[in-house]
């Protein structure tokens, strides 16, 4: 009988055991090079254990992580680096049999940057390795800092969202992301086939910039004007039609407030002058709220102008520019605008977005808008100041053979000269007048 017992009660401890830890997963492996870094990612199942070193004896120079408790998921094979700084990533052997070994070869010496992030817009657990370094082969059709001329008008173009972040999603699958990048580039394009006109891509590929530096890199290379390019979404499919959005005059205030406290910010918004002493503290607020006023109103001139290019070759969801609260839309130095080319979220809209033809017709109608700004207010030095004297404003009952006949030139000229592609003109309408045939 005891002996009986005994055996009962080794298989009611055998019952009552602790179960084995649950092993984590690497569910998948996402990498985005940018100008300044390669950052790495891995989709965990939760929250990962992991410790890591590095190998720096020879080339390949090698980054190990070792994960705990953890099983790899995603086959290795699908991997493919489009990274200057990483050369593959790869298996080793393990710790033990419950763990996980990968090896990121790099081409280059680096001090990685690691966090573990808990999940967060859409994303679940991750492992995020940031590699600092130059990661991606330079666009020739992007123009560096170093490629900008001085005094042509500069337009600094920001692709809304990249790498990490896709932005909207359409119903079949379209990324927000993917349809503004092909805008700017396009709009780029054209911005740079104008004698008096240069363009600077914020982001020149899929990658994120945070959005408090796109601002800041418009800021450090002198650009005339900042224009954020995104695709509208909302949560019925109905809505649709382009909008643009300006600085509100709420968030001016609570930015010029930040601004005065950053001592380093103020002397490069005040053209590197020296902040003034407490004292005189009401001279920085007067010459920082001067700058902003004359940003928004230019903004809003700016945005004015290009709404109503946009509005004759799509729908328009807002007919006058919008007040926002954002992020980007938040320098001292310059116009800015963020453009709504559409609604992602309504199918056909994003049918229309997804379209080479479209995207094309959009960064035309934006190009016009901007130059047509420009025109009417042309930075001191530049082209458009240079040719001021030969602009014309259309008012009522003239017509193109008209200014022909009163400036000396041709109907075909002035055709020509603004890209028109009839003889209609309208009222209020910026037109450049040739030189004499």
């Amino acid at each position: 009988m005891q002996r009986l017992i005994a055996v009962l009660f080794s298989l009611m401890l055998v019952g009552f055991a602790v179960p084995v830890t649950a092993k984590n997963t690497i569910d998948n492996i996402r990498m985005w090079p940018s100008p300044e870094r390669t950052r790495v990612v891995f989709d965990m199942g939760e929250e990962p254990a992991y410790s890591y070193f590095q190998l720096n004896q020879s080339h390949p120079y090698r980054l190990v992580v070792d994960f705990t408790q953890t099983d790899l998921k995603f086959n290795l094979d699908r991997f493919e680096s489009n990274s200057l700084l990483v050369k593959t990533i790869r298996t080793s052997t393990p710790q033990n049999a419950n763990s996980t070994r990968l090896v990121i070869e790099l081409n280059k010496l680096i001090e990685p940057v690691i966090q573990s992030l808990g999940p967060q817009g859409g994303y679940g657990h991750r492992l995020v390795i940031d590699l600092p370094g130059q990661s991606l082969k330079r666009d020739s059709a992007a123009l560096s800092a170093e490629d900008l001329q001085e005094r042509k008008v500069t337009v600094a173009i920001d692709a809304g969202h990249g790498g990490e972040d896709p932005g909207s999603i359409g119903p079949r699958g379209t990324y927000e992301k993917d349809v503004v990048l092909k805008i700017a580039r396009a709009l780029a394009s054209m911005i740079n086939s104008d004698p008096g006109m240069q363009a600077y891509l914020i982001r020149s590929d899929d990658y994120y910039v945070d959005l408090n530096e796109r601002p800041r890199k418009a800021e450090r290379i002198n650009a005339d004007l900042f224009v954020s390019i995104h695709a509208d979404a909302f949560v019925t499919p109905q809505p649709r039609g382009a909008s643009i959005w300006i600085l509100s005059n709420r968030r001016a205030t609570s930015e010029m407030g930040r601004l005065l406290e950053n001592k380093e910010r103020l002397s490069d918004v005040l053209a590197g002058v020296e902040p003034a002493a407490n004292e005189q503290e009401f001279l920085n607020e007067t010459l920082v709220s001067m700058k902003m006023d004359h940003a928004m109103l230019s903004g809003y001139e700016a945005a004015t102008q290009v709404l109503s290019e946009l509005g004759r070759i799509t729908k328009m969801h807002k007919k006058d520019p919008q007040h926002a609260s954002l992020a980007v839309l938040t320098s001292t130095a310059m116009p800015s605008m963020l453009v709504e080319t559409g609604f992602i979220s309504n199918p056909t809209e994003e049918q229309l977005l997804a379209s080479n033809q479209h995207q094309q017709k959009l960064a035309r109608a934006i190009y016009q808008g901007v130059r047509g700004y420009f025109m009417r207010r042309p930075p001191d030095g530049t082209l458009f100041a240079k040719n001021r004297a030969s602009r014309h404003v259309v008012r009522s009952g003239e017509s193109l053979s008209i200014l022909a006949q009163r400036y000396n030139t041709s109907v075909r000229a002035i055709k020509s000269h603004n890209n028109l592609d009839s003889s209609v003109i309208r009222i209020g309408q910026v037109l450049e007048i040739p030189s004499p045939e």
